[in-house]
């Protein structure tokens, strides 16, 4: 990662909302990253940042196994916010005092406030009683030296404490989960009236950088771009070709399992509004021949990963004298994950592309995304003028419409699937519901059922239909759409297209289903 003047660290102890902290602190305009406590230390080096933020924990610090704060942290005279286990670290590690739950706070809870605070600055005042989130066990009995209690709840004495002079806050509540209305508030007046970070940390000004990064890695040399048609590729392409225009060749490789209309998309957006060297692969027939016969999800989805490798990696050798394969890893594709039980082994989660083609290839990376968290990419997207149409667009899956037909998957399912697909995300742009919905799809079943059409029986395929609500994706519920809706799509879909007789809603929430089918 490149270093900002003005950062904010946050430490991991392996809880499962760290990653909001990091989104919190950004939407604040000031840049962040995440680092496990077992590698804060060289992460607070690199980064010289201007604040800490402690995360939460499923470990108890009573635990002499449990995670500590690096010493370097509280020697650096730094202002630092702990959040849950952040809280009891901070207590443990300075004098005070943590008991074990017994009992412990869950959900929702309403703190008082009992005396000022910096943390609460045009929002809280005392007297006041305001919504939070909890969830811990243990709780601090007893506070360290220097601090004074500022709000409390009725499973916690010390809700919110305070050292001004050593610029040390803690909570006991999660002010970084939607169930906290005023957390990002909370995390903003930290960033900014603590640390003292002025908020300017804009897509404007890390496009700007990026820009100015990637020429210096680039130099002269020539770097090709895989295109997948998502998001992500698309807005590293626009990016790298922005920085070195021409010494950028971008491969499309269409294997014939995306939406209606998005192949053309993809080349008239590149080769005609941008301008951008594009090499077009149309390898439809090589990827439904290869898929003939295979039904099993992860035999479809390896076939398709291996084949789109070996494609993308053939069409580089005809280019010929690239130096770098650009990628579109994301933040959250690098974040290490962190054992809260303090091992020494850090996993970094690998989620490149193109798999191991960098090394086969004697290639480098350039991988201009790798900052970014999903919304930023598409807040980067419009800063660089691609249409919202584009950026704006529901996620879709590396293996596209072969993971949303179970079962075998054919050119004449393929065409079936994108045609009843088209007409339920139409009528969703034309209820203006789009945005409302984190994903919409349809999923072609292979089952056939019985119907009736006009005076004949038919025998024909069941369409299931999906819409989901979700923040990252790592939980969904199913959208709830307005009475009359999905009646008149599935009336649309089976006059329309030919195949299907019958249409099925999803209101599975995830867990315990997934997003996709398969």
């Amino acid at each position: 990662m490149e270093h900002h003047a003005d950062s904010i660290l946050i430490v991991d102890f392996g809880s499962q909302v760290t990653q909001l902290i990091a989104r919190r602190v950004r939407e604040a305009g000031v840049y962040s990253e995440i680092a496990p406590f077992n590698a804060a230390a060289e992460a607070f080096e690199r980064m010289q940042p201007k604040g800490i933020i402690l995360s939460g924990s499923p470990a108890s610090v009573l635990h002499e196994e449990s995670p500590r704060v690096p010493q370097v942290i509280f020697d650096s005279g730094l202002p630092i916010l702990g959040i849950c286990y952040g809280q009891q670290v901070m207590m443990h590690q300075l004098g005070g005092q943590v008991q074990l739950g017994d009992s412990g706070e869950f959900g929702l809870a309403f703190i008082e406030i009992e005396d000022s605070c910096v943390l609460f600055d045009g929002l809280w005042a005392e007297g006041e009683s305001h919504q939070v989130w909890m969830s811990h066990g243990d709780k601090v009995t007893e506070l360290a030296p220097g601090f004074r209690p500022v709000a409390v709840s009725p499973g916690s004495p010390f809700a919110v404490v305070a050292d001004d002079a050593r610029r040390y806050y803690a909570t006991q509540f999660h002010m970084e989960v939607v169930h906290t209305p005023d957390g990002a508030r909370l995390l903003a007046n930290f960033v900014r009236h603590v640390c003292g970070l002025q908020g300017d940390w804009t897509m404007a000004e890390f496009r700007a950088a990026k820009i100015a990064e990637i020429r210096a890695q680039v130099g002269t040399g020539r770097v090709i771009c895989g295109l997948s048609g998502g998001v992500d590729s698309a807005v590293a392409a626009v990016l790298i070709h922005e920085a070195i225009g021409e010494q950028l060749t971008c491969v499309f490789v269409d294997h014939g399992l995306m939406r209606a209309g998005e192949a053309d998309q993809v080349v008239s957006l590149f080769r005609n509004h941008y301008n951008i060297p594009l090499v077009h692969v149309n390898a439809e027939t090589l990827f439904l021949n290869g898929l003939a016969g295979l039904t099993d999800p992860e035999a479809k989805r390896k076939f398709i990963g291996k084949t789109f490798i070996e494609v993308f990696e053939e069409e580089a050798k005809k280019i010929g004298g690239a130096d770098f394969l650009a990628q579109g890893t994301l933040y959250p594709d690098v974040i290490e994950s962190v054992s809260f039980t303090g091992g020494p082994s850090v996993t970094i989660k690998s989620h490149h592309n193109v798999g191991g083609l960098p090394e086969r290839m004697n290639m480098k990376l350039v991988e201009p995304l790798r900052e970014l968290f999903k919304d930023e990419v598409r807040a980067l997207g419009r800063e660089l003028g691609l249409p919202d149409i584009f950026v704006g667009r529901h996620p879709f899956p590396g293996p596209g419409l072969a993971i949303r037909i179970p079962g075998e998957v054919t050119k004449e399912r393929c065409d079936i699937l994108r045609k009843a697909d088209a007409i339920y995300l139409e009528e969703i742009r034309n209820a203006g519901l789009y945005d409302a919905i984190w994903q919409a799809f349809a999923v072609l079943l292979p089952v056939r059922t019985v119907g009736v059409m006009g005076d004949h029986r038919t025998y024909d395929y069941v369409l299931a239909l999906r819409a989901v609500t979700s923040t990252d994706g790592m939980t969904a519920v199913a959208f709830q759409f307005p009475g009359d809706f999905l009646p008149r799509v599935a009336t649309r879909i089976v006059n329309e297209v030919r195949g299907i007789n019958r249409v099925t809603y999803d209101y599975t929430s995830k867990p315990p289903g997934t997003i996709e089918w398969e």
